[in-house]
């Protein structure tokens, strides 16, 4: 992760809302899975529920949920993202309630470990407010994108949320330059981590739509509410130029300001018109015929 250079701004907040994300999470499943109660629902009772010691908090038979978690009926019933539902429905709550949701054991501790390692350094530097935004705004940017491709699956979890925090660290190395050591090792560990995410919504069964939507509401918002005052600001205040004055350097660059403006027209907009397309019922696969092959590469050993 970028380390800032000495004389930067390095306030350091309480981390206590990713914590708090994480526990909700973690609780939501909970929930999930006490309703879900296998035993009562699958054929042949405890028969196919693993592992059947839990019971009515086991997971449903593997070769239904590889995962490790609830049905897919159970998942829709609790607020899964469903484009029907949400188009159709008027069940536009589920664009907000779809993140806090996971399929199952492995997606849960994948995500949290994620928001954690991510979440924490975030919520540090910057405050549990600007954290707090980019992790809400970009999961709906990411839900908003998938219900205008996804049309006949559901999708669940913080994986948009989690890129738009990955996304909003990208742009904020970025717009933030001046102030980091070893900039170019930190640009290209953010690059690595966001490139396995991508990859990995490749796969079927993973949307990628959600994690290419979050990704790029966190990119933009980063420019907007990460920014920091460039490095020795502070101290050309008090620095004498050859004349006996104070040397006064501008606080920002021109280069974060115009980053500024043009990511907030981007985002406010692109969240605007998705969601004007999402009422109208849109279908993005009309609108781009290629787009589909951003969310799964069928190969040999799987179709899409």
């Amino acid at each position: 992760m970028p380390s800032s250079k000495n004389g930067g701004n390095n306030t350091q907040w309480t981390a206590w809302l990713t914590p708090v994300i994480v526990l909700a999470c973690i609780a939501v499943f909970i929930v999930v899975m006490f309703i879900n109660d296998c035993p009562k629902t699958v054929a042949g009772a405890n028969g196919d529920c693993v592992p059947r010691f839990l019971r009515r908090f086991s997971f449903q038979p593997l070769r239904e949920n590889p995962l490790l978690g609830p049905s897919s009926s159970t998942l829709e019933k609790m607020g899964a993202l469903d484009r029907s539902k949400v188009v159709n429905g008027n069940e536009k709550w589920r664009l907000v309630t779809s993140m806090w949701l996971h399929a199952g054991v492995v997606h849960l501790i994948v995500n949290m470990f994620n928001v954690v390692l991510i979440g924490f350094r975030l919520e540090k530097q910057f405050g549990f407010i600007r954290m707090g935004l980019i992790y809400l705004i970009a999961g709906l940017g990411g839900s908003i994108l998938s219900a205008l491709f996804l049309q006949n699956s559901i999708s669940v979890g913080a994986s948009g949320a989690l890129l738009g925090l990955l996304g909003a660290m990208l742009s904020e190395l970025l717009t933030n330059w001046t102030i980091y050591a070893n900039k170019l090792a930190a640009l290209f560990t953010v690059l690595f981590i966001v490139a396995i995410d991508l990859a990995i919504g490749l796969l079927p069964w993973v949307d990628n739509f959600a994690h290419i939507g979050g990704f790029l509401t966190g990119f933009l918002l980063g420019f907007v509410i990460l920014v920091r005052p460039q490095y020795g600001w502070e101290e050309s205040g008090n620095s004498p130029s050859q004349y006996g004055a104070p040397r006064a350097r501008s606080k920002y660059n021109p280069c974060q300001y115009l980053l500024f403006f043009i990511a907030a027209v981007l985002v406010v907009g692109g969240l605007a018109v998705g969601i004007v397309m999402l009422l109208k019922g849109e279908n993005g696969n009309k609108l781009c015929k290629w787009c589909h092959h951003l969310d799964c590469i069928e190969t040999s050993r799987w179709t899409c």
